[in-house]
């Protein structure tokens, strides 16, 4: 059973392009995707998590905002592809 959870949005332009994001994750990772994105399953896509928020952090802590704002980008890939993972195996859904 898949559960819902909503982030309203004021800013129907970003909740748009948040949703073109998560369509793209979702489209490479279907039957006729991307190989490499098809194989991956959370534990696969570990070390890629962790690394991306080491990155993060290290951002922070050099007080880099621009390095920050792609480091973020980053994570949040991460982050998309795990919940697109978990849709796919019908535990949860964005």
């Amino acid at each position: 059973m898949l559960e819902f959870v909503v982030i309203p949005s004021q800013n129907k332009v970003m909740a748009t392009e948040l949703q073109q994001f998560i369509d793209t994750i979702a489209r490479l990772r279907a039957p006729d995707g991307c190989p490499w994105d098809r194989e991956q399953t959370h534990k696969t896509l570990a070390r890629y998590l962790l690394e991306e928020a080491y990155e993060v952090l290290e951002a922070i802590h050099d007080d880099d905002s621009k390095k920050l704002c792609e480091e973020l980008g980053d994570l949040l890939l991460q982050i998309v592809l795990n919940a697109q993972v978990a849709k796919d195996n019908n535990n949860f859904y964005i």
